[in-house]
């Protein structure tokens, strides 16, 4: 039943919202929100682990970047602070005489991640087809 207000001619309908128990409401929300907030655990990530391979490959190149962002390569060819161009032709010709040859990439802690997975979308487009990163 409507809100009735009777002042003076007759009754009036009261067309205002009362918002008072809406506020009640929303502040003791918010009350248990703050409360509860802190309580919760943030989610657990499950990092896989590196393991150690059964056996290493006999003949893999080894891609080396340092902490400035200098490429050098090891293992089937040997380059020393060379350029990214350069790098590539190297392995693209190590790899016509085996197709199937590893080549491991070993990154400075202090390098930015975005170098590592440009290289490695470098090395796919150069036709790698196993590409290991190495860790300590």
């Amino acid at each position: 039943m409507p809100a009735v207000s009777s002042r003076g001619r007759g009754r009036r309908t009261i067309n205002e919202i009362n918002m008072v128990p809406f506020i009640d409401v929303m502040l003791v929300l918010l009350i248990i929100f703050m409360v509860t907030a802190p309580l919760i655990t943030p989610g657990v990530i499950n990092v896989p682990s590196a393991g150690k391979s059964s056996k290493a490959p006999d003949k893999l190149i080894n891609v080396q970047i340092d902490a400035d962002g200098n490429l050098s390569l090891g293992g089937e060819v040997k380059l020393e602070k060379t350029s990214e161009r350069e790098a590539i032709a190297a392995i693209k010709e190590a790899l016509e005489a085996n197709p199937e040859m590893p080549v491991m990439l070993s990154a400075d802690s202090e390098l930015r991640y975005q170098q590592v997975i440009t290289m490695m979308k470098q090395l796919q487009q150069a036709g790698v087809q196993r590409v290991g990163l190495a860790v300590k």
